[in-house]
């Protein structure tokens, strides 16, 4: 009895239940054919008035934005279908392309080429995969591009040269050298002829993702194809490969031979051979390719500037060098940030902050804010630590405070710079409020920031602190350098003497940390002023021996100890 009233209760169901669902479909489609469907027009339109011709165009517009509006709503399924067939849209390669480029989900637009691709009468060509590709490069599924470009493949559609520098483009992008290399020459090898335009994909993307050494094998055989010839993107990209592998010789005479080729050397090109020349030494032949270069017409960018700053630095020429500087400015080229840092380093590394406003470098910031570059961290960073150098520790507190205010929080290595400042001049308190700071603002002192406090304790006397601060760093997982132990080898051949000193000495070469020459000349020190002669000529000739030449400190400990200990042996005669 049970049963039967369940089948009837059953049964009841699926007849109520049954018209209204179907009423329900029903109405959907009547929504979406209300919703797209346009009225006939009754008459051929070219013998319409003009303003009711637009009016025509103007409901086509409507009828794309109504399809836009429904792949939107419903996404991509039986909906978005019914829309297709209401609109009566044929599917053609266009349209297929017009839909990829609307922007909706990716994943419906995946949907929607699947389902293209399995309609009668269709067929995806180099148009309409490339335009997916492209989608899915610009969302960063790359996995699934991946797939995409291995499909087109093997349905053999037709893949032309550009297509082809363009899978390039986007495979590079991904950094998928490997597999663009290898689809290249899978793609050549079905008589796509490659044009220059596509070799130079390649050849960029293996200089951008720094693979230099490939570059000229591709150039030999762009040349050996007989049809394509190398133009200036080539020649550039070969030129910048070369210098980067160190290839100099063959770098200069790419570019001589691009000029007897009729081409004209861009601004990228000048800039290249430019670091070649300061490199190599060669100051008189880079300012001779600067003047060549406005001679033809081909105004420097910035980053010949920077070149020709930085490389004018190094040669001594620090006043030519500003000056170029002055000159780019005057001439309306705006520096960045990486230019006035080369600018700064420059007048910092020849002794001009000694007067830090009157050798201008400290303006060099103002310059910067006025000319809508704030400056970053390095630039700061840079200048504090000349000041420094230069025991402005007034000067570099007050920037580095500035440097709070303008860039937040700094890096543990800007605090290690202050660190190490207020270490020298006495203010170990405020180094270590300040090494408790980078903690405290949620980053981890790095080992700079432990070797300045570090280094500032042993100054200030306090050697069981640095051993103790030693540990503390190991213990936290930063493993310490060889300056680490030399700072506290310093503290240990101060304070403990030389037996003390020559310990740490063996430890640290049964640690494998290679001792290097202030190793060697802190303990030559300590010797020495021990009166411990043979044993210091001894390390003299393990120091040679491990290939480290003498220097003017080695010298001057031994003889600063050996006058010490005259006088001392002169004073005792005297009593």
């Amino acid at each position: 009895m049970t049963k039967t009233t369940n089948m009837s209760i059953s049964l009841r169901r699926s007849i109520t239940t049954t018209p209204f669902h179907y009423e329900r479909i029903k109405q959907t489609e009547n929504e979406i054919v209300q919703m797209f469907q346009l009225s006939r027009p009754r008459e051929d339109s070219r013998n319409l008035p003009t303003n009711q011709r637009t009016s025509r165009k103007s409901s086509a517009r409507m009828l794309d934005e109504r399809f836009i509006r429904i792949l939107k709503i419903f996404k991509w399924g039986p909906d978005a279908e019914k829309a297709l067939e209401v609109l009566k849209l044929r599917v053609d390669h266009r349209l297929v392309r017009e839909v990829l480029n609307i922007d909706v989900d990716i994943n419906v637009k995946m949907q929607f080429f699947k389902w293209a691709g399995k309609r009668r009468h269709f067929v995806h060509d180099s148009t309409t995969y490339m335009t997916l590709i492209s989608c899915l490069s610009d969302s960063e599924m790359f996995g699934e591009m991946w797939k995409m470009i291995q499909e087109m493949v093997r349905q053999s559609v037709v893949i032309d040269p550009k297509d082809l520098s363009d899978i390039v483009r986007l495979l590079g992008k991904a950094k998928m050298v490997n597999k663009a290399l290898s689809l290249f020459y899978q793609v050549k090898g079905r008589k796509c002829k490659p044009t220059a335009s596509t070799y130079n994909s390649i050849i960029l993307m293996l200089m951008q993702e720094n693979h230099p050494e490939k570059v000229y094998d591709l150039y030999s055989e762009m040349c050996n194809e007989g049809n394509c010839f190398p133009d200036t993107i080539t020649y550039s990209a070969l030129m910048s490969a070369f210098a980067k592998l160190g290839h100099d010789n063959p770098a200069i005479r790419l570019f001589d031979e691009m000029k007897e080729n009729g081409f004209h050397p861009n601004a990228k090109i000048y800039t290249t051979l430019l670091s070649i020349y300061f490199k190599a030494g060669k100051v008189e032949k880079a300012l001779d390719l600067v003047t060549e270069m406005k001679e033809k017409g081909c105004m420097p960018t910035v980053y010949t500037y920077t070149e020709l700053i930085r490389g004018l630095g190094k040669a001594g020429r620090v006043e030519e060098s500003y000056g170029i500087y002055i000159d780019m400015v005057k001439h309306g080229c705006k520096p960045d940030v990486i230019l006035i840092n080369n600018v700064i380093n420059i007048l910092g590394k020849s002794g001009r902050l000694s007067d830090a406003r009157k050798k201008k470098a400290l303006l060099l910031l103002e310059e910067m804010d006025e000319k809508g570059f704030p400056p970053c961290p390095a630039a700061y960073c840079s200048l504090i630590n000349t000041l420094g150098k230069a025991k402005r520790y007034e000067a570099a507190n007050e920037l580095f405070q500035e440097l709070r205010e303008n860039c937040g929080n700094s890096s543990s290595r800007v605090y290690a710079i202050m660190i190490k400042n207020l270490g020298k001049c006495g203010k170990l308190n405020e180094a270590k409020d300040l090494f408790n700071e980078i903690k405290k603002l949620g980053s981890v002192p790095d080992v700079y920031a432990y070797n300045a406090l570090m280094s500032g304790m042993v100054r200030g006397g306090l050697i069981d602190e640095a051993c103790s601060l030693m540990r503390d760093m190991e213990e936290s997982g930063c493993v310490g350098d060889i300056n680490s132990h030399n700072i506290i080898l310093n503290g240990v051949a101060k304070s403990g003497g030389p037996h003390r000193a020559m310990i740490m000495f063996e430890n640290m070469k049964r640690m494998k940390l290679k001792p290097d020459v202030v190793t060697y000349n802190t303990l030559l020190g300590c010797l020495s002023h021990a009166g411990m002669f043979e044993e210091a000529a001894k390390l003299m000739r393990e120091m040679r021996s491990c290939g480290f030449e003498y220097d003017d400190i080695t010298y001057s400990s031994i003889l600063d100890a050996v006058g010490k200990i005259d006088d001392e042996h002169g004073t005792h005669q005297v009593q």
